[in-house]
């Protein structure tokens, strides 16, 4: 059984459906990228599993029916989202920050030693805990509302546009992060227009485009693609 199955999605806003039939699973311990070119569909995608905006279609999460859930009880249910633009409490510190993506939790020594995790995941964060979360780089800020997500103890981390305006190695180390979570057994489901870098880290992928599901495989094969090389990565 699938950790998340979506089928027939569609979704949008008003009277103008961006999804149309999109179809997808997320297989326990999985990364799976969702890739394609602005405009595509993948932030709504992300937006309509959190319950942001309402969507049509079956949604089964763990097992359970996941349509139409609001976003708090997805966010209770472990659907955790890392949001396009990091969206930090810019005057609250990191720490802080980190703190709010745990106040859903009473395990408290289990909290204590996610803090302690997300220091050595992001080194960087552990040296600036007490800094304001809005005076730091687009990076660091990228890798607090990351540790921000990880703080929820999630069954699926969504990532939305995680690359978004950041130099080349910190997108690496990002990516280097991603694979260090998998291993410690969080999903990931992985929004991106940087094709290639998604795709090099992910098991499988799909590729939207204009609200459809045009190709889906593993990742590996989906990068050997000709259509893939043709269309996204100037191949």
């Amino acid at each position: 059984m699938a950790l998340l199955e979506v089928k027939k999605m569609n979704a949008g806003y008003g009277d103008a459906d961006v999804l149309r039939d999109v179809d997808l699973h997320v297989e326990e311990g999985e990364i799976v990228a969702v890739v394609g070119s602005n405009g595509a569909g993948k932030t709504t995608l992300l937006r309509a599993l959190s319950g942001v905006i309402a969507s049509r279609g079956e949604v089964r999460f763990a097992g359970r029916d996941a349509a139409g859930m609001a976003p708090d009880e997805a966010f209770g249910r472990g659907l955790v989202q890392v949001p396009e633009g990091r969206q930090l409490f810019d005057r609250m510190t990191v720490q802080d920050n980190l703190r709010m993506g745990a106040f859903r939790r009473r395990d408290a020594a289990a909290v204590r030693r996610d803090f302690q995790r997300m220091y050595e995941l992001f080194p960087v964060l552990g040296e600036r805990r007490n800094q304001l979360a809005g005076s730091m780089s687009g990076g660091e800020q990228q890798m607090a509302a990351m540790a921000r997500g990880l703080m929820a103890a999630p069954r699926l981390l969504m990532v939305d546009e995680m690359s978004l305006g950041l130099a080349p190695v910190i997108v690496e180390r990002l990516l280097e992060v991603l694979t260090d979570i998998q291993k410690q057994g969080v999903t990931v489901l992985l929004v991106e227009q940087d094709v290639h870098s998604a795709l090099s880290v992910a098991d499988r992928g799909y590729v939207l485009e204009r609200g459809r599901v045009a190709l889906t495989g593993p990742a590996r094969e989906l990068l050997d693609d000709p259509r893939v090389k043709e269309a996204y990565l100037g191949l």
